[in-house]
């Protein structure tokens, strides 16, 4: 982690054709990329939801790509909360 970086929790919302597309595999895989911990799952309105801890500047990344057009299915929105890392993370998984 660079000096002066530090470390957040980032929850983010994400809805659209999200579900049953690899979308939670594809947000896995980039977080990892970014060495995030955390996890994403499936909401029963149809949602995904990520947690994912480490640098500030990998989260604003990672919620870019959520945003971006290169995910799998289609994203129509994402809501974030940011808050501090609560360190209980262990690898990225999807739930």
């Amino acid at each position: 982690m660079a000096e002066g970086e530090e470390d957040v929790r980032l929850t983010a919302w994400v809805r659209g054709r999200v579900q049953g597309v690899g979308f939670r595999w594809w947000t896995r895989a980039r977080a990892l990329e970014l060495d995030l911990v955390g996890w994403a799952r499936n909401t029963d309105d149809g949602r995904v939801e990520v947690v994912a801890e480490g640098s500030r500047a990998a989260c604003v990344k990672l919620l870019e790509l959520l945003r971006s057009c290169d995910t799998p299915g289609r994203v129509d929105g994402v809501v974030e909360r940011w808050s501090e890392p609560r360190g209980s993370l262990g690898g990225f998984v999807e739930r």
